[in-house]
C-alpha cells in the first residue's frame, strides 16, 4: 500500500470506532429518556452497557491519540509520547536492531551461504554480460580521462621522472652493460663483422694504398719497388685481419677483450666517467626538456588509450574480454580458487559486520533523530494507526461487557 492508501484506510477505521462510540452515546441517552417512563429491567442493562461501553470508548481514545497527539489539543504531561520522545526511540530502535537482527549468532548463518564465485563466474561466461562489462569499464575510464587535469598529470609525471633520475647512475649502466656483453660473448660478433669491413676497404682500396705509400717514399726509389712494399702491406693487412675475422681466440681478439673489461670497470667506477655520464644526463633531462617529455609521453598515453576505449574492436578490449573469460571457466571449474575466493568474502563481510555494527546503530538513532517530532508520529501513525483503531473498538465492547457484568451483580447480589 502506498501512503494515500494506508491514510484513507487509517480514517476508515477511525471512523467506525467514533462511530461505534456515537453508537453508544445515543442508546446511552435513549435508555436514560426511557428509564424515566418505563419500569422495564432490560432499559437498566443496555443503559449500563453503553454507559460502560463509553467510559471504555472514551479511554482507548485518550489512550491511543495520546501516542501521536495532545488529546483535544491539550497539552496533557505524557501525552503526544513519539513527538516529545524522538531521540529516545531512536536510540532504542537502534540497539533492538543491532542487538537482535546484527548480533554474531544472527549473521552468520547467512554469511556462511554466500557463495559469490560461482555465481560471479556464470554471469561472466556470457558474452552479453562481458559486454556490458567492457563498455561500462571503458566508460568509467574514458569519464576518469576527461577529468584528468592533463598540466597536473604532466607535472607528476615529470616529477616522478626527476625523482628516479637522481638516482640514477648511468655510468654504472653503460659498465654493467658492457660487461653483460663481454660474459654473453657477443662482442666476437662485432669484432669478426669489424675485422672483415677493414678487410674488404683494404682490399678495394689497393691504389690508395700504393699512392700514399708513393707520396711517402723517398725520390730515388723506384716506382716497382714502392709498389711491392705497397702490395706488401696490403697482403699483410689482409691476411692479418682474414686471420682475426676466421679465429675467435686471435690474439687481437683476446686483447680487445681484455681492454673492454678493464674500460668496463673504469667506466663503474672511476669519478671522470661518473662526472661525464652526469653532465650528460642533466643536460638531456634539464627542467624543461623534462616536462616536454613528460607532456609528449602523456599525450601518447591518453590518446592511444582514448582510441582504445572510444572504437567498437580494439586490442585492449579483446585483452580485456579475453581474461573475462578465462576467469569466468577458472571461477566456474577451480575448486580451490572458488573456496579462497568466497572464504575471502565470508571474512572479509563478517568482519566489516561486526566491526561497523554500531555505525548501523548510529545511522538508525541519527535518522530518526533527525526526523521532525510532527513526521515521525505521523510517519508512525500511518504504519500502525490502523490497527491501534481495533483497540479502541474493543475498549468500548470490553468496556461495556464489564460495565454490564458489574451493574448484573449489583442488581442482583447486592
Amino acid at each position: 500500500m502506498n501512503d494515500q492508501q494506508k491514510r484513507f484506510s487509517l480514517r476508515k477505521f477511525k471512523a467506525f470506532a467514533t462511530g461505534l462510540f456515537l453508537l453508544m452515546a445515543v442508546i446511552f441517552i435513549i435508555t436514560t429518556i426511557l428509564q424515566k417512563t418505563d419500569d422495564s429491567h432490560w432499559i437498566g442493562y443496555i443503559r449500563a452497557f453503553s454507559e460502560a461501553a463509553m467510559v471504555g470508548a472514551l479511554a482507548d481514545w485518550f489512550a491511543v491519540t495520546a501516542l501521536f497527539n495532545y488529546p483535544l489539543g491539550l497539552k496533557i504531561p505524557h501525552t503526544n509520547l513519539i513527538e516529545n520522545s524522538k531521540e529516545r526511540i531512536g536510540d532504542n530502535l537502534g540497539n533492538f536492531v543491532v542487538e537482535n537482527f546484527l548480533s554474531p549468532q544472527n549473521i552468520r548463518p547467512y554469511i556462511l551461504k554466500l557463495k559469490v564465485s560461482g555465481f560471479v563466474g556464470e554471469w561472466l561466461s556470457k558474452d552479453r554480460n562481458q559486454e556490458n562489462l567492457v563498455r561500462e569499464l571503458s566508460n568509467i575510464l574514458l569519464d576518469i580521462l576527461a577529468k584528468l587535469d592533463d598540466s597536473a598529470v604532466v607535472l607528476f609525471i615529470g616529477k616522478k621522472a626527476k625523482e628516479m633520475s637522481n638516482d640514477l647512475k648511468i655510468n654504472q649502466i653503460v659498465g654493467s652493460g658492457i660487461e653483460y656483453v663481454l660474459h654473453k660473448n657477443d662482442h666476437q660478433r662485432l669484432i669478426t663483422n669489424l675485422s672483415k669491413q677493414i678487410k674488404d676497404y683494404v682490399i678495394q682500396n689497393r691504389e690508395m694504398v700504393q699512392d700514399r705509400v708513393k707520396k711517402e717514399s723517398y725520390f730515388l726509389v723506384p716506382k716497382f719497388v714502392d709498389d711491392a712494399i705497397a702490395q706488401k702491406i696490403t697482403s699483410g693487412l689482409t691476411k692479418y685481419f682474414e686471420e682475426v675475422e676466421n679465429d675467435l681466440n686471435h690474439n687481437l681478439r683476446t686483447e680487445i677483450t681484455r681492454k673492454l673489461y678493464e674500460f668496463s670497470q673504469e667506466v663503474q667506477h672511476e669519478a671522470k666517467w661518473q662526472e661525464e655520464f652526469q653532465g650528460i644526463k642533466n643536460d638531456f633531462l634539464k627542467e624543461e626538456k623534462l616536462q616536454q617529455y613528460a607532456k609528449d609521453i602523456w599525450q601518447s598515453i591518453k590518446k592511444t588509450l582514448s582510441t582504445e576505449l572510444t572504437e567498437e574492436v580494439t586490442s585492449l578490449k579483446n585483452y580485456l574480454k579475453k581474461n573475462l573469460t578465462e576467469l569466468s571457466q577458472n571461477l566456474k571449474s577451480d575448486e580451490n580458487l572458488q573456496h579462497k575466493i568466497d572464504h575471502w568474502i565470508r571474512f572479509t563481510t563478517y568482519k566489516y559486520i561486526l566491526k561497523n555494527t554500531h555505525q548501523f546503530g548510529a545511522l538508525i538513532s541519527d535518522t530518526v533523530g533527525n526526523w521532525q517530532g510532527k513526521e515521525l508520529s505521523d510517519k508512525l501513525e500511518l504504519e500502525v494507526g490502523k490497527d491501534l483503531q481495533f483497540i479502541r473498538v474493543n475498549g468500548t465492547l470490553v468496556g461495556g461487557l464489564v460495565g454490564l457484568i458489574i451493574y448484573t451483580v449489583a442488581h442482583f447480589f447486592i
